[in-house]
């Protein structure tokens, strides 16, 4: 800037700034709403204050004003739903609920499985999202806006080149009421450009709250330059909670966004490690194909590519039909498939369950036709896919290209290998396949001990099985768990009662318990006829929260009372049975059918389900924390989703909970089997008319509220499950509550809380709400839901001790004693809706 554009700046802000010039700082008193009042707060010196206001560039003036008229938006039909979903028959996105920006869970993870042949895919070169190098090369429309000095009233000027200083320097709270102070004479082209200034100083959420202040007005005329350029610099800042709600914006008006909006917006959604984004990138790039009709650019179909494969837990799996669409639009649209692109692939699809060998024998036919070699990920998942159906002429091929090659052989490929020659019933070598890692790598891993062991009980060679049980204890590897499964169940099939009560005893000193072997030590009780013992058994798994009773325990013990004659236990069991849903089995229906008739007690006939109290109140504290209802287009019928965080160890013990209290309500595909593998971190209900009390007061238009008549339903044991849900403790003892809704609700709960004398303090922090209780308020918050919280999460919430875990880290950068913590009256100065 030059010494004249300097004293044409300085004299354009003569009338609203009252120190001259030359002194290096700018003081203001209060935030004032009046431009003519003068200012005495430390802001800003006169440089930066000069640079907000110098003209723009030719760059500049590029970006923002173009030479044409108005970019033109294109349309939907006018008739085109709000609530709309675009799906193509095997490739649609499911609907993924909003996660916010400032949600991001960093604990320890606590992996109960620890299977290491559910590692995750190693790629060649280094992991990173590489589409986030194309976003420069994106067009994007621009806007047309005019400059301070080509308005004709001078009073206008002045106005909005002070709206330009003193907007940046405020929050939320008073940004709104500046603005609202100076309704009567802004515009829609005023307002466009203080947000496009914003936008220009790389003041971009001061730019969003302004464009959120515009929607509000009368006189809003939807822009979609301004609204893709605020999007694309919202996305760029990976703030893709804004990006996503203009993108949202731009749909409801009926417009397709444009290409760069899409693909910043998925770049955001890579780059954050935040639960459920993945689930949103997927979502946006099938949109962005098949609503927009756009080719999204090689590095993205590489991001997302790789992103589906990084998925931990080998959770990845699930992803299979998401990557073959991105590899469809590869091959459709001429693009480079890289050579990760078809080890991905194959990768994924030897997890399956059901390996589709025809698939993965084309995808190898294209790799040599592309003049690809086979690397050591290829023949890992040949082993992997041959060890599901035994085809040991392929295992056989597949391990001396392993062999060949100059990589080192991973231990999961001796997993395989063993499992291949159990399937055929060569037990004898994979007992030397086990023998042969230990000689190559100079170790044995636990997914080999686990392995062996299975093949051996199998076979049932049980000497053999318990000598390497014995070494694997020695060992001192974890977990120790499926092995213990497994001897124990073999013990059941051959009888050995004995040494079945010995092995569980074992498992219970060196173990945490496990539904599954007491269910399997249950059985042994009954079979050998011991009911007082399996009483004693039965009534500890139910009272103890984390092993829990299912239908195959009541089975079991009911089994045991009608094979025994003692009628009136049977009748106790038939009617917890009732009461918690389970199903009955057949032959076991007809002896009670002769039972209650003796009895002359008629048999229950099923009842529609319907939720008792304690699901009700549960429910509630589950959506204080941020469960979330999905409703059908016409808000009939409404499904519930439970989402837990697989890296949270209170949410690994609280899922087997919550998927037993609702089990009866749980759809099909979400219910176990055999009711005793691994809890899912995600299930849902079945879709079901009787969730729309809760639909209503919660989610009552796809967004969390709070309910006007919370104060009516906030009993201790809701407390608890929003506690056990949605709550931290963190590392100084305190308590935190995360909540989402309006001001004007949270602003209710806090006073609800205090009226229960819990005094608490709410700091906001992006779209979410931290309810704070300190010191003496978390030992009493405490005290009142202990009761109500499970026993093996009583040590990760208790409050007013400190924790060396680093489950409160989502929560740690939330200051309760900073300038901008809001307190029950302190809150509403949020006035930034949180649902706008």
């Amino acid at each position: 800037m030059d010494m004249q554009q300097m004293i044409i700046a300085a004299n354009r802000a003569q009338c609203f700034v009252s120190p001259p010039l030359s002194t290096l700082i700018i003081t203001i008193n209060t935030p004032s709403l009046n431009p003519n009042k003068p200012s005495k707060t430390p802001m800003r010196t006169s440089l930066s204050f000069l640079r907000l206001f110098r003209p723009l560039s030719r760059s500049q003036t590029a970006l923002f004003r173009p030479l044409t008229r108005r970019y033109a938006a294109p349309r939907f039909c006018p008739s085109f739903s709000r609530h709309f979903s675009v799906s193509s028959a095997p490739f649609s996105a499911s609907a993924v609920g909003f996660v916010d920006e400032k949600e991001r869970e960093e604990e320890e993870r606590w992996d109960f499985s620890n299977n290491e042949t559910e590692a995750k895919f190693v790629f060649e070169d280094n992991d990173g999202v590489f589409a986030d190098n194309d976003m420069k090369h994106l067009v994007a429309p621009d806007i047309e806006v005019k400059e301070l000095d080509e308005l004709p009233e001078q009073w206008r000027r002045s106005k909005l080149a002070w709206l330009c200083k003193e907007l940046p320097a405020h929050k939320a709270g008073t940004l709104v009421r500046i603005l609202n102070a100076q309704r009567k004479w802004l515009k829609q082209e005023d307002a466009t450009y203080l947000a496009v200034h914003c936008m220009r100083i790389r003041e971009n959420e001061t730019g969003f709250r302004v464009y959120k202040w515009m929607m509000q007005q009368h006189w809003y005329r939807f822009d979609f330059a301004l609204a893709t350029k605020l999007a694309n610099y919202m996305g760029k800042e990976r703030k893709f909670t804004k990006c996503r709600e203009i993108f949202d914006d731009i749909i409801n008006q009926g417009c397709v966004p444009s290409e760069s909006m899409f693909h910043i917006l998925i770049v955001a959604y890579l780059s954050t490690p935040v639960q459920g984004c993945l689930d949103e990138a997927c979502g946006i790039y099938n949109r962005m194909i098949q609503l927009g009709g756009y080719q999204p650019r090689l590095s993205l179909h590489n991001s997302l590519f790789r992103a589906l494969l990084n998925r931990p837990g080998g959770s990845s799996k699930y992803y299979l039909k998401q990557a073959e669409f991105i590899f469809h639009n590869l091959e459709t649209c001429g693009l480079e498939i890289q050579k990760e692109i078809y080890t991905g692939l194959i990768w994924l699809h030897s997890y399956q369950d059901t390996v589709d060998k025809e698939r993965i024998k084309s995808l190898r036919k294209m790799m040599r036709e592309s003049g690809m070699e086979e690397g050591k990920e290829v023949h890992i998942s040949i082993l992997r896919a041959c060890s599901k159906d035994g085809d040991i002429e392929e295992a056989k091929r597949a391990w001396i290209k392993l062999l060949g090659s100059n990589d080192s052989i991973p231990s999961q490929a001796f997993v395989y290998k063993m499992e291949v020659y159990s399937k055929v019933g060569e037990i004898t070598k994979s007992l030397e396949v086990f023998r042969e890692m230990k000689k190559c790598l100079g170790y044995t891993s636990i997914a080999s001990y686990h392995k062996i062991i299975e093949v051996l009980c199998e076979s049932e060679q049980m000497d053999l099985a318990e000598s390497f049980m014995k070494e694997l204890i020695e060992s001192g590897m974890k977990p120790l768990m499926p092995s213990y499964i497994k001897l124990t169940d073999t013990y059941l099939r051959l009888n050995c009662h004995d040494k079945l009560e010995s092995t569980f005893l074992e498992c219970l000193e060196k173990c945490r318990p496990n539904r599954t072997i007491y269910n399997i030590y249950l059985s042994s009780l009954v079979k050998v006829g011991n009911l007082g013992k399996a009483e004693e058994i039965f009534n500890h798994m139910g009272e103890n929260v984390t092993i829990g009773v299912n239908a195959k325990s009541c089975n079991t013990i009911l089994c045991g009372y009608l094979s025994s004659g003692d009628n009136s236990k049977a009748e106790k069991i038939y009617d917890l049975m009732c009461q918690k849903k389970f199903e009955i089995e057949s032959p076991l229906m007809e002896k009670l059918e002769n039972v209650l008739r003796s009895s002359r007690k008629e048999v229950k006939k099923p009842l529609s389900l319907k939720l008792s109290k304690e699901q009700r109140e549960i429910l509630m504290g589950l959506l204080l924390g941020g469960l979330r209802i999905d409703s059908d287009e016409k808000r009939k019928n409404h499904m519930i989703r439970f989402e837990f965080n697989p890296s949270s160890i209170p949410h690994s013990i609280l899922k087997r909970h919550i998927h037993d209290q609702y089990h009866e309500w749980l759809h099909p595909s979400s219910k176990l089997t055999a009711g005793d593998g691994d809890i899912p971190h995600k299930f849902n209900t079945i879709s079901h008319s009787y969730f729309g009390f809760y639909a209503d007061q919660f989610w009552p238009k796809g967004q969390p509220v709070i309910p006007k008549l919370i104060h009516r339903w906030l009993s201790p044991i809701v407390l608890a499950y929003w506690y056990m849900y949605g709550g931290y403790r963190t590392s100084a003892g305190d308590i935190l509550l995360k909540l989402k809704g309006s001001s004007e609700g949270v602003e209710k709960m806090v006073k609800t809380l205090k009226s229960k004398s819990l005094n608490c303090r709410v700091k906001r922090k992006g779209r979410v709400f931290w309810i704070g209780f300190h010191r003496t308020d978390s030992m009493w918050f405490w005290k009142l839901v202990e009761p109500y919280i499970l026993d093996d999460l009583k040590d990760f919430l208790k409050a007013g001790s400190e924790t060396a875990d680093d489950c409160a880290v989502e929560s740690r950068d939330i200051n309760f004693d900073s300038a901008s913590d809001s307190d029950e009256k302190g809150s509403s100065d949020c006035s930034e809706d949180v649902n706008p």
